[in-house]
């Protein structure tokens, strides 16, 4: 084998993903998306994935590609199941070697190949790493991966080191409908990788209750937007309504009620400083509800109310 292939590539978001990325680690073989320049170049590759997860017009592409002979000549496969496709009839025909990943799909594909091979697919944790309990600061970010503002958190990390004091940022996802955790939020955690080091932890996707518990415990909920946080950034409201004290940045058309170490803390006037005194720390979360309450969903109704009722 000289290289793995596959369909989706994120192992964030797809079993087969995350298979073919640990056997590329554990292997030291590279791992191609199937239709990329390298893939195509390949001459002995190992293709890894699952027909069923493929939207017609990929099929159809491959479908295409393995017509040509010169294409793949050491062709390896590794089903992962079975779909009774025309794709993989051809695939099967072409491969020099068919691995399955258990003893059922062994059996169903071995009278279509004189060479199946009985496998299977091992579990694999890319970060096998425990959250610092001793950490003395925790930072918490969430929001849109495609607004990251990446110069605000260098400046974070900074101040960070200059505190001297353990700590850890922990992110979890949140992506914009027409983007991808591919192209979006992969590209944002590995930024926060190359900034924080091995101090950031990735949660995914978290629930409600999950997220309602990391604001409560979190020295800081961190935000940072292209001009300045807005009375229509749902994620800084929702961290100030559940008590964490929100850093962010602040200019002239935030809300009236978001005021520096009064309801939350404007990177851009702490001198380089993080302010970690727990009491105005609690200070700030506790005003910091009430600036959200001003802009919530009470106040929201009620001009809902008002304007229609003008009508």
């Amino acid at each position: 084998m000289d290289s793995i292939l596959g369909y989706h590539m994120n192992p964030l978001t797809c079993g087969v993903a995350r298979f073919n990325r640990a056997l590329g680690d554990q292997t030291g073989l590279a791992t191609h998306q199937m239709f990329s320049a390298e893939a195509l170049a390949a001459e002995n590759p190992l293709l890894s994935f699952k027909v069923s997860e493929m939207p017609p017009a990929a099929l159809a592409r491959l479908e295409a590609l393995i017509e040509d002979e010169a294409l793949w000549p050491g062709l390896r496969l590794f089903f992962h199941d079975y779909s009774h496709s025309a794709v993989e009839a051809r695939l099967i025909a072409r491969a020099t070697k068919v691995y399955c990943g258990n003893p059922a799909l062994a059996a169903e594909i071995s009278p279509m190949h004189p060479n199946v091979v009985e496998a299977w697919c091992p579990g694999y944790l890319f970060e096998a790493r425990e959250f610092d309990a001793e950490a003395e600061v925790r930072i918490y970010t969430f929001g849109m991966a495609h607004k990251l503002r990446a110069d605000y958190f260098y400046r974070l990390h900074e101040m960070l080191e200059a505190t001297g004091k353990r700590y850890v940022v922990y992110v979890s996802a949140a992506i914009h409908e027409d983007t991808s955790l591919d192209d979006s939020f992969t590209a944002a955690y590995e930024e926060l990788r190359a900034i924080f080091g091995d101090k950031v932890f990735f949660l995914g996707f978290v629930s409600d209750a999950a997220l309602h518990a990391f604001l409560k415990t979190c020295t800081y909920f961190a935000a940072f937007f292209q001009t300045g946080v807005r009375a229509n950034n749902s994620s800084v409201s929702t961290a100030m309504q559940a008590g964490a004290a929100v850093l962010t940045n602040l200019d002239a058309d935030s809300p009236p009620g978001f005021r520096h170490l009064e309801s939350v803390v404007d990177i851009l006037q702490c001198g380089g400083e993080l302010p970690l005194d727990p009491a105005l720390l609690a200070r700030v979360a506790e005003n910091g509800k009430a600036a959200a309450e001003a802009i919530g969903w009470a106040p929201l109704l009620a001009l809902f109310e008002r304007e229609e009722d003008a009508v």
